[in-house]
């Protein structure tokens, strides 16, 4: 079984590679050829540009979020902490009434 690297792009060059297939004349394919990369790539790259200009390719596999979702994220966190807590003392309220009788 071989192992195969997997390639990375900063994003810059996934920003011009982009950029090459908005220029008159020029197909993805094409470009991709040129690039010596899959088309498919290049098709991903500019969805998530199109999505999300600003925060397009973050690096190192991270999801790029705004400034709310990451507020949104940590809130979520804090919330399933304090739920979690809750009902571990549900549980230990449950087991010293049953004790106590």
């Amino acid at each position: 079984m071989s192992v195969q690297n997997r390639r990375k792009y900063d994003p810059e060059f996934k920003r011009n590679a982009v950029r090459l297939t908005e220029e008159p004349g020029r197909t993805v394919p094409e470009v991709a050829e040129s690039l010596g990369i899959n088309g498919d790539l290049i098709y991903r790259w500019r969805r998530q540009q199109l999505e999300n200009p600003e925060l397009a390719f973050p690096g190192h596999g991270k999801m790029a979020l705004t400034q709310d979702q990451k507020r949104i994220r940590e809130l979520e966190k804090k919330l399933k902490d304090a739920e979690m807590e809750r009902d571990i003392l549900k549980k230990a309220m449950a087991i010293f009434s049953r004790t106590s009788k």
